[in-house]
This record gives structure tokens, C-alpha cells and sequence, in this order.
């Protein structure tokens, strides 16, 4: 029965996500509309402005303390690919060793720790990561930008982790 009621709520939902999504058209372009809506980019969504909305919608969420990895991969809505900061700094690659001006997206990363630390870049001097006063933070460059932590190793480019 719960398999049932599983699959009549996604059916629903499609539903409603597909009336919703006309509803939105005007009444007067509804026929020149495409057959499919794409939907915009969201967090998680696997782009560099997904990754950054994704931080962005947990700002202040202390569920990823000791877990600033598992963040970055969710933020480009993977997860699992490296153990660690450190295994993700030393897989990845073109490594830009401490240039300090890493682009929209790119995974900034720390040498803090066994396991190292690991961001996203801003695109503006700054980062969004774990661990910024005990939570998910915005690190701007008046703020120290990548030399906020300690230890700063350089960038790898915005790209949804692999392996």
C-alpha cells in the first residue's frame, strides 16, 4: 500500500508542478509556448551559481561541522565522490596552488587539518564553506577572503565533483 501511495503523491505533485508551471504563462503566449518548460538553475543543480545558491540556502546550518567535504559535493548536488578535502585537493585537478583569485564556483581549499578544509569560491575575492563561526558562512574579501583560515592551498575549477 505505501508503494501505492508513493507513486500516486509523485504523480500529483507532477501534476501540480506542471499546472503551476502553465499558470505562469500568459494567457495570450500559452499557445506559443514550448512543449517543455526548463526549469531555471537551482542549488544543487550541479553549476558553479547552483553551488553558491546552495550555500547560500544554508547559510547559518551548523548540520555540516566536521563535514565541509559532504557540503561542497552537495552544493554541486552530489555527494560521496572523495573522503575528504584533502583526498578532493589532491584528485583534482588543474590545481591553481595559492592563487588567491579563484573564479564563480571553484572548490577553494585549506591545509588546517588531517583532513583539510574545503569552499566554494564566490567569484569575488570571498567563500562560502563550513566552519565559518561554527556554521555554513559567507566569507567576503574585506573579511580575509581565502585567508580567513589558515593554511590556504589554492583553487581547483567549479565543476560537479567526479573522480
Amino acid at each position: 500500500m505505501n508503494r501505492f501511495l508513493h507513486t500516486v503523491a509523485k504523480a500529483a505533485l507532477a501534476v501540480t508542478l506542471s499546472v503551476t508551471a502553465l499558470s505562469a504563462i500568459p494567457l495570450a503566449t500559452a499557445s506559443a509556448a514550448p512543449a517543455v518548460v526548463a526549469a531555471p538553475m537551482s542549488a544543487g543543480d550541479g553549476t558553479a551559481a547552483g553551488a553558491v545558491a546552495w550555500y547560500q540556502a544554508h547559510n547559518g546550518s551548523t548540520a555540516y561541522q566536521g563535514y565541509c567535504e559532504k557540503a561542497a559535493e552537495n552544493a554541486y548536488g552530489t555527494t560521496g565522490v572523495w573522503a575528504s578535502a584533502n583526498a578532493h585537493w589532491n584528485g583534482a585537478s588543474p590545481k591553481h596552488p595559492g592563487d588567491k583569485n579563484p573564479p564563480l564556483g571553484a572548490f577553494v581549499y585549506w591545509n588546517i587539518s588531517a583532513y583539510g578544509h574545503v569552499g566554494i569560491s564566490d567569484g569575488a575575492g570571498g567563500f562560502w564553506a563550513s566552519s565559518v563561526n561554527g556554521r555554513i558562512g559567507h566569507v567576503t574579501r574585506s573579511m580575509g577572503g581565502v585567508d580567513y583560515f589558515n593554511a590556504y592551498r589554492g583553487w581547483t575549477p567549479a565543476a560537479r565533483p567526479h573522480q
